[in-house]
């Protein structure tokens, strides 16, 4: 059994804990001072050291300091009865292994213990690593994306409008980014458009512009996107959100080439390219009559058709390991994805596609225990995502080191934080109040 030193000033409670560590075979030197703990971590180290955080002169954060000094390897698990965010952030970045909020079921407690005594076990499983990942934005080798290329090779020199087809989180702005980087326009202004964002009254002059006076609150001239784009490409995502009036006008312009802003008594000429997207049907749409065909035949004058990630899984290891490489560089990790990880990763159905994937392994890089990316980090990650609703009211098992590790990784941002850990933000403020952190 592994050696522990005990640090806690409270002299019940260190002859409560040592006496019940003691029980379960564990050999315990308990001390109440920081000036005790230093001096015994200066004459050796320890597997694992439990302290609490506000103890003299001194806290917890010392001893965990002088604890990873002694012995990088160990496992320091820090206690406090009122924790704050700044002392979970300075327990983090310092390397704890765990932090509890007093007061805590003593079962709990050794459930850190073991979870810190099983991370000493070697490692035994193979790493994955894909030598040349190619460096650009839209990663894919499969047969299908080749075909997708080959297309992009073929018309983006030309001027022709171009329809994207996918679900949400296929990148189809990444393609459209494609289609103007290797297009005549390439040094001119990409501008990408969420018409889904956009109320439908705003639409209008959000794309074409608008004059002084033209409506409420326009109290000078407003240059539209088209115009702000002259000479460039205009990305029009989700296409199929816009409604039927402003369809016609968007249809005149694809006709035309000119913009006449809200309020203008005429037109002026704008030379841009159209790429639009969407996740809709746009021809079901037209023959259920909620959109106009003679502008679905404007737009699709080429289409490409994004296929999802369950369609294309040659390409997940190429994408999973890309996103290792960016979130290890962003937050300073070394996680290694595991080939019972990869695995996991081919066997799941991907609802959100690559963005999902990304996202996944976001939260992994920040979580995944020993930075070890395996079957068993993958599926825990995988249940958080796929059942947000479900968990946001039951999370009470493992998440308060992961929610910790996420925070500070994210630096104290709550909603990033909520996003990467599956949950809802009022769910987060829940769970930290029950962790004892302000």
């Amino acid at each position: 059994m592994s050696r522990i030193l005990l640090v806690e000033d409270d002299n019940g409670l260190r002859l409560t804990l040592s006496q019940f560590l003691e029980f379960e075979n564990y050999q315990v030197e308990a001390v109440g001072t920081t000036r005790d703990a230093l001096k015994r971590l200066s004459e050796g180290s320890y597997p694992i050291v439990i302290s609490d955080i506000y103890l003299d002169e001194r806290t917890g954060i010392d001893v965990l300091s002088a604890a990873k000094n002694a012995n990088p390897e160990c496992a320091v698990i820090l206690m406090s009865g009122r924790g704050s965010m700044e002392t979970v952030m300075a327990a983090t970045r310092g390397g704890a292994f765990d932090y509890l909020a007093k007061p805590f079921e003593l079962d709990d407690l050794m459930d850190v213990v073991k979870r810190a005594e099983k991370s000493f076990e070697a490692d035994d499983e193979k790493g994955v690593w894909i030598e040349d990942i190619p460096d650009t934005d839209m990663i894919g080798s499969s047969a299908g994306m080749m075909e997708i290329f080959k297309t992009i090779a073929k018309v983006a020199p030309t001027t022709a409008t171009v329809l994207i087809e996918g679900e949400t989180g296929t990148g189809k702005e990444l393609i459209a980014r494609m289609v103007h980087r290797y297009s005549q326009r390439t040094d001119k202004p990409f501008v990408a458009v969420d018409c889904g964002a956009i109320t439908p009254s705003l639409l209008e002059s959000e794309l074409f512009g608008a004059m002084r006076g033209a409506f409420t609150g326009a109290d000078r001239d407003r240059i539209g996107v088209f115009e702000a784009a002259n000479q460039g490409t205009v990305f029009l995502d989700e296409i199929g959100e816009i409604d039927q009036a402003f369809q016609l006008k968007l249809l005149r312009f694809l006709q035309e080439h000119e913009v006449r802003p809200v309020g203008a008594a005429r037109s002026k000429p704008v030379d841009v390219r159209i790429v639009a997207a969407t996740n809709k049907s746009l021809r079901k749409m037209a023959e259920e009559k909620r959109f106009r065909e003679d502008l679905l035949f404007r737009l699709n004058v080429v289409t490409i058709t994004m296929p999802p990630l369950r369609e294309r899984r040659g390409d997940i290891p190429l994408l999973a390991q890309t996103f290792l490489v960016r979130y290890n560089e962003r937050y300073a990790q070394t996680a290694e994805i595991k080939e019972s990880g990869l695995k996991a990763f081919n066997s799941y159905l991907w609802p959100g596609n690559v963005r999902q994937l990304q996202h996944m392994m976001e939260r992994l890089v920040i979580l995944a225990p020993q930075g070890k990316i395996d079957e068993a980090a993958v599926r825990e990650a995988i249940h958080a995502m796929d059942n947000r609703e479900q968990t946001s009211e039951s999370l009470a098992d493992a998440e308060s080191d992961q929610i910790r590790k996420v925070l500070v990784a994210v630096g104290g941002n709550k909603t990033h934080a909520a996003k990467l850990l599956g949950i809802e933000r009022k769910t987060l403020y829940r769970k930290l109040e029950r962790m004892g952190i302000t």
